[in-house]
């Protein structure tokens, strides 16, 4: 038995409505506020222009991902142009940052390190010294006094990012919290902090390869899904302005099972090439694997390709799709591109190396087009494709110079003219200009 002494609470502020600030719609400014460059193009593509005073952004990401990496640039890059920052870290003494910091060939000017989880001192350091920017890496290691619970626990994370919130939301500071990404793929504390947060970032990739991709989920100063790509060097993250040609392989010739897509994320047409194999099943059930690719979205078009283009070899054939550079196609408008591919695949016959398809494919197998075709078209004659199958339909462009435009109405269709053997003007065009 261990005696406690049991303390009342103090009684909480009254709030009237005096205390409420009331204002009429016309009277408000709508004066823009300017922006804070990060000094990384690629992140102020994302946040639609740079840093917002006053807001707060939430980075999520898996671990050893390269979020600190990221956000170590962006501190760099603000202390060259004389802005103040506190990178508050739970995880890092301030030796170690300072490490990777040099390793990186950061400017060390301006920057205020803090080596704390106690969100009281926290809260006090930046009061005590009001800077533009904070940094909290991260907030599942955060705590309050208030709560007993644990640290990392819902109670603990909604509790401390709201305060951090609250503190400041009344200032010009910019506040950055970094959330870890649970093995089911969500922020930690499930969905706690999106809603309080103007802005939610996603920094993803493969280990493996050295590019990362950085999606916007949420953003109230601009807009959402948009993507910035990122290249992993010693010196930390460059930004990669041509990713295009980083998500496609370089063909000496045409294979079969391959075809380009041309994905929009966000503002940013970007070219994807997708491989698909297809080989006979050496079991009772055909398996279908993706990399890249919605799992049910390739049955569906498979499912599609037996029933109305009549490739009924498709139910004893085992089906994997991937696309190339980590690039994850998540819109409707590769569908063509992937019936294309794995057509081409289980045929053996391939498509010319510089067509690209574009295009939803329905349940009954018709073609429909999807939205900004024609910022689609111009990245892919950038590139260098000079033929194009896509939706017949209202919105599509009638011509293209230097581009052959296809409108199909029908996969079978485009199928067929995609497979079809080129002709011989079109192979010495291609051997010319090789």
């Amino acid at each position: 038995m261990v005696e406690e002494l049991v303390e009342s609470a103090a009684p909480a502020t009254s709030r009237t409505a005096q205390d409420a600030v009331v204002a009429r719609m016309a009277d408000v400014s709508l004066e823009d506020t300017p922006r804070l460059a990060t000094g990384l193009g690629e992140l102020d593509r994302v946040l639609g222009g740079g840093l917002v005073p006053g807001s707060v952004i939430l980075v999520g990401g898996d671990p050893g991902i390269g979020k600190s990496t990221l956000l170590l640039g962006m501190v760099g890059s603000l202390s060259q142009a004389k802005v103040s920052v506190l990178y508050v870290s739970g995880e890092e003494s301030q030796r170690q940052i300072k490490l990777r910091a040099s390793r990186l060939g950061l400017s060390a000017s301006g920057i205020h390190l803090l080596s704390d989880t106690r969100l009281e001192v926290i809260a006090q350091t930046i009061r005590s010294l009001a800077p533009s920017v904070v940094i909290i890496d991260s907030i599942q290691v955060m705590e309050t006094e208030a709560l007993g619970s644990a640290p990392g626990s819902i109670g603990q994370v909604r509790a401390c990012a709201h305060e951090l919130v609250q503190l400041v939301k009344p200032t010009p500071t910019v506040l950055v919290l970094v959330g870890h990404v649970t093995k089911e793929g969500f922020l930690a504390g499930p969905k706690v902090l999106e809603h309080l947060v103007d802005a939610v970032l996603h920094f993803e990739g493969d280990t493996t390869s050295g590019f990362r991709v950085l999606r916007s989920t949420k953003n109230r100063f601009g807009a959402t899904n948009e993507l910035g790509v990122f290249h992993m060097t010693a010196e930390g993250l460059v930004g990669v302005d041509n990713p295009s040609e980083m998500f496609l392989s370089d063909r000496p010739e045409a294979v079969p099972g391959c075809m380009v897509t041309v994905s929009l994320e966000g503002s940013r047409p970007l070219l994807v090439e997708v491989q698909a194999l297809t080989c006979p099943c050496g079991f009772g059930l055909p398996r279908r694997r993706t990399t890249g690719l919605d799992a049910s979205r390739l049955s569906m078009l498979l499912a599609v390709l037996e029933r109305r283009v009549g490739l009924r070899q498709l139910a004893q054939q085992d089906v994997f799709v991937s696309t190339l550079g980590g690039m994850r196609l998540s819109e409707p408008g590769a569908d063509l591109g992937i019936s294309i591919a794995v057509a081409s695949s289980l045929k053996e016959r391939p498509s010319f190396r510089t067509d690209v398809a574009i295009g939803e494919v329905g349940l009954t197998g018709e073609v429909r087009p999807v939205a900004n075709m024609l910022e689609r078209l111009q990245e892919a004659k950038r590139i260098g494709f000079t033929r194009c199958f896509l939706a017949a339909g209202r919105g599509v462009p009638e011509r293209i110079e230097g581009m052959e435009l296809i409108p199909v109405r029908h996969v079978q269709e485009a199928v067929a003219r995609a497979l079809q053997a080129p002709s011989p003007v079109r192979e010495a065009a291609v051997v010319v200009e090789d």
